[in-house]
């Protein structure tokens, strides 16, 4: 194809290992510095300064600085779910790592994805608010019903102020490990940062890996659930 978007040029800038390496160290929503992509990709830092300069240049990441720092994150939640769209798409056709660690298998049972939770427990999230009535999953997409958004609401999320948003509301994302949507969208990351706020988990360290508190993964499908508010379920 000689005319519209170079799609050649996008394949190459991800598919190189150091880069792909970064993407996806980038792709637990945290800002992280050349020294920290290094580490993630297995490169040195001026190799990994290389690589971000050609990412940032494609707009796929953004750099942010404070002080003597820079801090590189993903570039907005668009170039994010392309990625997440690609692991998937990987994951199905059988392209993976040869040599999996203890860390695969934490991240295939709970991380973040960009901004909001993937993984086991959040593609069983996302199932409940289904079967539950709480978000309407049709051909022409996903949206919050009524019951939903009192449900959320009462939760203390501002539906309201999260539809302002320049992201869809809801949006279901095919998980990568699991084969199965999970909940994306300006609500899937509130969801996410709620369940941070009230301790039902925490994230390890500078990785995509989110480890659940006793009774954390229980508090965030009862927000789903009967109505029982999930405030009470779990606190640390």
């Amino acid at each position: 194809m000689k005319d519209g978007p170079d799609i050649a040029r996008l394949g190459t800038l991800i598919g190189d290992p150091a880069r792909a390496n970064i993407i996806a160290a980038l792709m637990a929503g945290r800002a992280l510095t050349a020294g920290e992509c290094a580490a993630e990709a297995g490169v040195s830092a001026s190799t990994a300064s290389g690589h971000l300069a050609q990412l940032l240049d494609a707009r796929l990441v953004v750099v942010e600085v404070q002080g003597r720092h820079r801090y590189h994150r993903i570039a907005g939640p668009d170039v994010a779910e392309a990625i997440e769209a690609l692991m998937g798409l990987a994951a199905r056709v059988g392209l993976s790592r040869t040599r999996p660690g203890p860390r695969d298998a934490a991240m295939r049972a709970a991380r973040f994805c960009y901004d909001h939770l993937a993984g086991e427990t959040a593609t069983l999230f996302y199932a409940r608010l289904v079967e539950g009535g709480l978000v309407a999953a049709t051909s022409e997409g996903v949206g919050l019903t009524p019951a939903g958004r009192t449900r959320f609401v009462a939760e203390g999320l501002d539906v309201a102020a999260l539809e302002t948003r320049s992201r869809p509301l809801c949006r279901a994302c095919l998980d990568w490990s699991e084969r199965r949507p999970h909940l994306a969208g300006a609500l899937g990351a509130a969801v996410a940062a709620l369940a941070l706020r009230r301790g039902w988990c925490r994230r390890d360290g500078v990785s995509r890996t989110v480890t659940f508190a006793p009774g954390g993964a229980e508090a965030l499908l009862a927000l789903a659930g009967d109505g029982t508010p999930a405030r009470i379920a779990t606190r640390r």
